[in-house]
């Protein structure tokens, strides 16, 4: 009897997990994430995790787990410095785990409890690559990975970790040994900024940072393709593995992702050069050459990168504020990289330059985009203004620096882009607390979060007489 009472937990347990998920995958997804939170805070604020061997402070601990499982790469503390040898592969790991999106994940550990990658496993992974159907199920072929082939997206997911990574590591070797590094400590640094770059997160694991590789352009660049890779989403990665040579294939998303990124990486480039030069603090006695390297550069780096070769702080204020246009809109839906996302701004121009020629219909490489896309793109970009509205506002109540600043780092966070003004170090238990619930709400994303708050959707079965408003 007490054989067969042990013998059905498991069973019982695997039924609820799989009941629980298929009832709301977001709200399994978002449970998922925080725990991995909990546990990570759990770790890093252990004696162990230190390199002083001392217990780290609630507050850090708690930051440093939701900026490592969150990818978004800020930090109060240093983090060359600051941990043990275990604690920085509890982040390494922490980066890795985060990296693969929160349905992803959950699709993973759904997959490992059933034995299996059934239906509903499929269905969870297949809402990460398309958010919409957490509202409103299956959607046409406009899609980047159709349901039956989840299985190959979650493949390439893996593979990309391990097989995109391990490369840049390789090609970064040589220049890590060029520093003085000894060949151990290359071997990891190597390692840890190749993850650092695909993951989007922007941790340094050595003093100095990328200062000790400012003239070293095979490196940056190294560092600039990891976060290109890293920020135009796995579905696109999935899209361009099957027909790299043949662009008549590719779904609108994999189109609409690729040439808004780049008309932004280039638009972000021409900006820099336009703005910052004046600044004599930041770009002081560069060259041509040099000043178009480090704008591109830092363009790439404002998609959700997080590493600089300049003093964030030092910025012209208009600068700033291009930058946080971008860092906004962040990279490509299902990857690394946070923000908005960049096809959520594409729908958003797209619409208005549609209603501006006074067409019904938002079109866009020959196909029409659905009236549903642009209500859950309205959405999305209201609710991230939203969040990073009030944040900026409780942030700005636990400091007296200036407000383009807090503004800046808010946005960071939201982003998970992990560059700063230098505000966040300084910011009080409470001030980290909002930063940390920032950072969660921008990486679980707001599509994600809105399905998982919503209790269910109703179905309306009538619908009320027209009224126009005044609207501008």
């Amino acid at each position: 009897m007490a054989t067969e009472r042990s013998q059905s937990f498991p069973t019982q347990f695997r039924e609820w997990v799989e009941g629980f998920a298929s009832r709301s995958p977001s709200r399994f997804a978002l449970l998922v994430f925080a725990t991995l939170i909990a546990v990570f805070t759990f770790l890093l604020s252990q004696p162990f995790a230190s390199a002083s061997g001392k217990t780290t402070n609630f507050a850090d601990a708690l930051f440093s787990a939701v900026s490592t499982i969150c990818v978004a790469g800020l930090s109060t503390v240093d983090m060359a410095t600051y941990w043990s040898p275990l604690g920085n592969a509890i982040v390494f790991t922490g980066t890795q785990v985060g990296a693969l999106g929160v349905l992803t994940l959950a699709s993973i550990l759904g997959a490992i409890i059933s034995g299996r990658l059934g239906l509903r496993a499929r269905l969870m992974a297949a809402s990460d690559t398309n958010p919409l159907r957490l509202h409103s199920g299956p959607v046409s072929e406009g899609q980047a990975i159709r349901l039956g082939e989840v299985g190959g997206l979650l493949a390439t997911v893996a593979l990309s970790l391990v097989i995109i990574e391990s490369v840049i590591a390789a090609l970064m070797l040589p220049s890590v040994l060029a520093a003085g590094y000894p060949l151990g400590e290359s071997i990891w640094f190597s390692f840890y900024y190749s993850a650092m770059s695909f993951t989007n997160t922007g941790f340094t694991p050595n003093v100095g940072g990328l200062e000790m590789f400012a003239g070293d352009y095979w490196f940056l660049t190294l560092i600039m393709v990891g976060v290109l890779l890293g920020s135009v989403g796995f579905p696109v990665i999935y899209a361009l593995s099957r027909n790299l040579k043949n662009p008549r294939k590719w779904s609108l998303h994999v189109k609409i992702t690729l040439v808004t990124w780049a008309i932004l990486w280039v638009g972000g480039v021409i900006a820099y050069l336009l703005l910052e030069p004046e600044n004599s603090l930041v770009f002081a006695g560069m060259g041509p050459g040099e000043l178009t390297y480090q704008a591109a550069f830092l363009s790439t780096m404002a998609r959700s990168g997080g590493f600089n070769l300049v003093d964030i702080g030092q910025l012209d204020s208009s600068t700033l504020l291009m930058t946080d246009m971008l860092m906004f809109i962040g990279g490509g839906s299902a990857s690394t990289a946070g923000g908005i996302k960049v096809t959520t701004f594409a729908v958003l121009i797209l619409a208005a330059l549609s209603e501006a020629r006074g067409r019904s219909s938002i079109e866009a490489f020959g196909r029409t985009i659905p009236q549903d896309v642009l209500r859950l793109a309205v959405s999305v970009g209201l609710w991230g203004a939203t969040t990073v509205a009030v944040g900026a506002l409780l942030v700005s109540e636990f400091t007296d620096a200036a407000f383009e600043y807090v503004l800046f780092d808010v946005i960071s966070a939201f982003a998970t882009v992990g560059m700063s003004t230098g505000l966040t170090a300084t910011l009080p238990d409470e001030g980290l607390y909002v930063m940390s619930i920032v950072m969660f709400m921008g990486r679980v994303g707001t599509v994600t979060l809105a399905a998982a708050l919503a209790a269910s959707q109703v179905g309306q079965f009538f619908r009320r007489p027209e009224e126009r408003p005044i609207v501008g």
